[in-house]
């Protein structure tokens, strides 16, 4: 299979390029910044700004699948990066005939997603976090699930919780909607999209992803997700 991964210079695009690749997959990686991606067997790099109609276009031409897995940082500012891919890929993706589209969300995107016994995150993380300094990202979160969901394209929208980086694909768990718990390693969610591209169990609906095997330290995690990034 051919697939386009959005946002390839991303840590999850780069867990989705490589898995695909050992599974015998074809890559279109489709990025902004070409620099650190170099062309191998099975791999092109396609250099692309994913809310330009035209360039999605130009880069998705002849692939039979579409992995996004763009990512925006919290910001005070409106935030547009998702709903206006979202409407550039599902757009030339009818324009060419192709169906399948993989998408990252968020388990906020589920309004009754609460992580069983996870008191702490609930109550302190979740609000601080997520409702108030990721409140722009995830309002545009949801409307790019909303543009998503309003067109015909066999498409699955994939929610992680909090990501963190783990070398290695590990035990997770994959739920309709919304999966229970706190922690998603950016290789899991690459492998349950790869595996949910060959066996389709979640078309035209959410799918949620959490990791059971490992937990990241939370002061760690803050500080390379958040702090450190910025």
């Amino acid at each position: 299979m051919r697939i386009a991964v959005f946002g390839a210079n991303g840590q999850t695009s780069r867990h989705l390029t490589e898995q695909a690749l050992a599974a015998g997959h074809e890559v279109v990686a489709v990025t902004r910044r070409p620099g650190s991606l170099t062309p191998r067997p099975r791999l092109t790099v396609a250099v692309a700004d994913a809310t330009d109609p035209a360039a999605v276009d130009a880069a998705i031409g002849g692939t039979d699948a579409v992995l996004s897995a763009l990512g925006a940082r919290f910001s005070k500012e409106t935030i547009t990066l998702y709903s206006a891919s979202a409407t550039a890929i599902t757009g030339a993706m009818s324009r060419h005939g192709i169906k399948r589209l993989l998408a990252v969300s968020s388990s906020i995107a589920d309004p009754n997603w609460r992580p069983t016994g996870a008191h702490f995150f609930n109550h302190v993380l979740d609000p601080l976090v997520n409702r108030r300094l990721g409140r722009t990202l995830h309002q545009d979160v949801r409307r790019m699930e909303a543009v998503i969901r309003r067109t015909d394209l066999d498409w699955t929208l994939v929610r992680p919780s909090g990501l963190f980086e783990h070398p290695d694909v590990t035990d997770h768990h994959v739920r309709e909607t919304s999966a229970d718990g706190v922690f998603t390693a950016r290789a899991d969610l690459a492998a349950s999209m790869l595996r949910e591209l060959e066996e389709g169990q979640y078309v035209r609906t959410a799918m949620g992803v959490i990791t059971t095997a490992v937990k990241p330290n939370i002061v760690k995690l803050i500080w390379q997700e958040g702090v450190r990034k910025k």
